[in-house]
């Protein structure tokens, strides 16, 4: 979903664009020959497993992409002198502070997909010196899969009222502001950890009414709580994300999440 952006959004860049099945990162034979091939001045590292639950259930799949995968993204780069910017998570975090966590907190993710993507971080970290390592959360964008989607076409079935989480918080997210950042990030580098979350903070009950608002739609929704909804992997209670490196190093802010919301259905057929 964030690559689909990334790839209208850098349409003036030469871009070489990889995916599966082409080009598996946790091959690194094969991420050496496309990266050997085109010789890019940096590399958006925007691939990996990121289903949840899926993760928890396949944790060799899960840390064979986000960890192994990370690491040969990161060790090739280094090698051909490409910088790169790698896309974390805030599941990197336990979720359990009573404020937004900052680029300075200390990562204890709780969910094997929150281990795997640290493990990918400490990897890039330790493999390729020119890096970025961006974190955002709750992220939607064109075509989903999101929760954005979700709750447009569950509002849009009618029906009885639809129950929707009231006690997780974070920021939710578009890939246009994403991609923005990741624009700013490459005409003004920023070594080490960025969070790039939008701005002002919401739970999903409060998220999905100003979809149902925006777009239109008239089915009720109700606030009910995370438990009524057990999954195997555990959510964060608090996924908010402060932007303190945007702040210090004096560059743009990210969007409000209700510009960055209204922005993203302006613009598209929703």
């Amino acid at each position: 979903m964030l690559g689909r952006t990334l790839q209208r959004h850098f349409q003036k860049h030469e871009l070489f664009v990889a995916d599966l099945p082409e080009i598996d990162i946790a091959n690194s034979v094969v991420v050496e020959q496309a990266v050997a091939a085109f010789k890019p001045d940096v590399i958006i590292h925007a691939a990996a497993m990121t289903q949840v639950d899926a993760c928890e259930t396949d944790s060799d799949t899960a840390f064979r992409v986000n960890a192994l995968g990370s690491a040969n993204v990161a060790r090739t780069a280094a090698r051909h002198g490409a910088r790169v910017i790698a896309l974390s998570t805030d599941y990197v975090f336990d979720g359990l502070l009573d404020r937004p966590y900052h680029e300075f907190d200390t990562p204890a993710p709780k969910t094997v997909y929150g281990a795997s993507k640290w493990a990918g971080e400490e990897a890039v970290r330790h493999h390729c010196p020119d890096h970025t390592i961006l974190r955002i959360a709750w992220l939607y964008g064109e075509d989903g899969p999101s929760f954005f989607h979700t709750m447009l076409k569950l509002g849009r079935m009618g029906g009885e009222p639809l129950k929707v989480v009231v006690d997780q918080v974070g920021n939710p997210t578009s890939t246009d502001a994403v991609a923005d950042l990741i624009e700013c990030l490459l005409r003004c580098p920023v070594p080490g950890i960025v969070h790039g979350s939008c701005e002002g903070e919401a739970s999903w009950f409060d998220f999905a009414r100003q979809i149902f608002l925006r777009c239109g739609i008239e089915r009720e929704i109700v606030p009910c709580a995370t438990k009524d909804f057990p999954r195997p992997a555990p959510r964060p209670a608090n996924s908010r994300l402060e932007k303190r490196v945007l702040r210090l190093t004096g560059l743009p802010s990210m969007p409000h999440w209700h510009e960055a919301l209204d922005k993203f259905i302006a613009t598209r057929a929703y």
